[in-house]
């Protein structure tokens, strides 16, 4: 049976695919050379997971501008100054604030799954936004002739359709990233926020059967920018409980670089619901030191007398370039990690008996 291990998402951007961004940018390049510098950095992306034994790929978000952002790439009624992210050494980042309804994604995820099975010959999973994320760009003030009640039946609308359409076209899994929800906490301790950041994904994963809520994952971490987090420091105690209510099949959870892996191993245990299966994180991708795979191995070993064996799989804590002009961790430092990650599982498997 062994330990099924997965990636998060993004890898860093090819250097060819760097230069590329740039020239478009300055409008040296156009939008076919573009497309096709993206399209040879997700098969060379895909290509290398497959090469170091990854049993299920993803494009390593290579096309996307950001994991966040995606849906919006080239769509009007957006104004730069919507909500901004604060990370621990000081920079931030910003979403855009919408100014009229109705919200619709000009771009949805299966379009880079599509691309990414055309390269693959394992299973593919696919990251998309969770709806909470996108709540964020309804303004505090609202729209005039667009109330905030509009705006999240779209907004529930769409992101059923990004889910659907990925699980439609393929997909192994399909995995939410919500890293907004420990920075919920962070933003209000009472944890208003964050239950309201659940029941907006709730009411988009209950339309969903039983069965497809199986293919369905949540990632969460304390977000991980430029060798940066946002939230850290807040309690994992005061998140996993709510967390787990979501109604998915399987939980991406940072762990290697919590201050207190035992502690969220425990509330794991606790509260992991139904059938679901926890993906525990084993590799930190701000770390720049790489784990080896006994690390890893140590770590899985140590989840497994908390959890199942049977309902445990791993992960990496995060995305490792989930911002397209993020390069604080090198291609080849990302690949290796990934390593690690593959052959710690396959030793920690090996000594369970599994």
């Amino acid at each position: 049976m062994g330990i099924p291990t997965e990636p998060i998402g993004s890898i860093p951007r090819s250097a060819e695919l760097l230069a590329a961004m740039a020239a478009h940018a300055a409008g040296r390049l156009g939008d076919d050379e573009l497309a096709a510098a993206q399209d040879d950095a997700v098969r060379d992306t895909i290509r290398r997971l497959e090469e170091i034994g990854s049993p299920v790929v993803t494009d390593g978000e290579q096309s996307k501008p950001s994991f966040a952002t995606y849906p919006l790439t080239g769509l009007d009624r957006l104004a730069p100054d919507g909500a901004v992210i604060p990370f621990a050494d000081g920079h931030q980042r910003q979403l855009p604030r919408l100014t009229a309804g109705p919200l619709r994604y000009a771009v949805h995820a299966d379009r880079y799954l599509r691309t990414a099975r055309r390269h693959a010959t394992v299973p593919v999973k696919q990251a998309v936004i969770a709806p909470s994320a996108l709540s964020l760009l309804y303004p505090p003030d609202g729209i005039d002739g667009y109330s905030r009640e509009a705006f999240l039946d779209d907004l529930t609308a769409e992101a059923e359709a990004d889910i659907r359409g990925c699980l439609d076209a393929g997909a192994h899994s399909v995995q939410l990233d919500f890293t907004e929800a420990r920075l919920a906490l962070k933003l209000d301790p009472g944890g208003g926020l964050l239950e309201q950041f659940i029941a907006i994904n709730n009411r988009v994963l209950e339309r969903f059967t039983a069965a497809e809520q199986a293919r369905i994952g949540v990632h969460t971490c304390p977000g991980g920018d430029q060798d940066s987090t946002h939230s850290l420091d807040v309690d994992y105690t005061a998140l996993l409980p709510g967390l787990l209510r979501l109604k998915a099949g399987a939980f991406y959870v940072q762990l290697a670089s919590e201050p207190d892996p035992e502690k969220a191993l425990g509330v794991l245990a606790d509260h992991l619901p139904g059938q679901a299966r926890v993906f525990i994180g084993v590799t930190d991708p701000i770390d720049p030191r790489v784990e080896s795979p006994e690390q890893v191995r140590d770590r899985v070993l140590a989840a497994a007398r908390r959890l199942p064996v049977e309902r445990l799989g791993t992960c990496d804590d995060c995305g490792f370039s989930p911002f397209a002009d993020d390069t604080s961790t090198s291609r080849d430092t990302a690949f290796a990690k990934i390593r690690a990650r593959i052959e710690g599982t396959a030793l920690a498997a090996h000594e369970l008996g599994v």
